[in-house]
């Protein structure tokens, strides 16, 4: 039951070239960065990225894409990073854009064994009737566009089919875990990172407090230990290096 690993380079070595990887963060809270680091050094390309979004230019899953290292991501939200939108825009990634309560849904109920559901997010739209561009072509011409989706009608309202996302691998933080990857998640740093855990296959929790067996009172678990699979203890240096995306203060 001991799930420690010695470092983050252990626990991200087995993460071979075309993985899918479920990744937590918003923006730059929450960010597994440690693993993430470990992972451009180890080198796997080729990866499938579902994260709410990629990270900015030098920052976060920005490591990854900067180096090439990433074919596709589904995603909600591309904003900040001008790396990921010329890599979009030339054709050298590809892009789903879900919704983000749809992504944290897809994400939920693939950890659940849920293999499919109905929403009304996205109904009317293209989400629904397809024809996104996933992939544009180097003339800038639409390569790779989404399909149309089912839709049925609950109550007299329409919903679309969206299906649960599962993925070979997840990287989270936490603010405390155990050996047995129990978890607890901090504030807003939680967001995406016990639904990414819960999709991956092989979850590894990056922890700025590791505590023993029994510390974490069952009421204070975010997420159980079921759902994770390796657990790595971040030096304290590691713990207290959490950017801020934007700082606004008073003038």
């Amino acid at each position: 039951m001991n799930k420690v690993r010695a470092s983050a380079a252990e626990a991200v070595a087995d993460i071979p070239d075309g993985a899918s990887l479920a990744v937590g963060g918003f923006g730059l809270s929450g960010v597994p960065e440690t693993l993430i680091r470990a992972l451009y050094d180890q080198g796997a390309g080729d990866l499938r990225v579902v994260s709410n979004n990629c990270g900015v230019d030098d920052r976060g899953l920005g490591i990854l894409l900067a180096a090439g290292r990433i074919a596709r991501v589904t995603g909600s939200y591309v904003g900040e990073n001008k790396e990921f939108a010329r890599q979009y825009l030339s054709g050298e990634l590809e892009v789903e854009l879900v919704p983000q309560g749809t992504l944290a849904e897809r994400l939920r109920a693939g950890g659940a064994g849920i293999p499919a559901f109905y929403t009304p997010a996205g109904v009317g739209t293209q989400v629904a009737r397809g024809g996104l561009p996933w992939r544009h072509a180097p003339d800038g011409s639409v390569a790779v566009a989404s399909p149309p989706k089912e839709t049925r009608d609950f109550a007299g309202r329409p919903h679309v089919l969206e299906h649960g996302i599962t993925a070979d691998f997840a990287l989270v933080r936490a603010w405390r875990g155990d050996r047995h990857g129990n978890l607890r998640f901090r504030g807003a740093a939680a967001n995406f990172n016990p639904l990414a855990a819960m999709a991956g296959r092989v979850t590894v929790a990056e922890v700025e407090e590791l505590v023993e067996p029994g510390d974490l009172r069952p009421d204070d678990i975010h997420l159980p230990g079921v759902f994770v699979q390796r657990v790595v203890e971040l030096t304290a240096a590691q713990a207290a290096d959490k950017q801020i995306e934007k700082r606004t203060v008073r003038s």
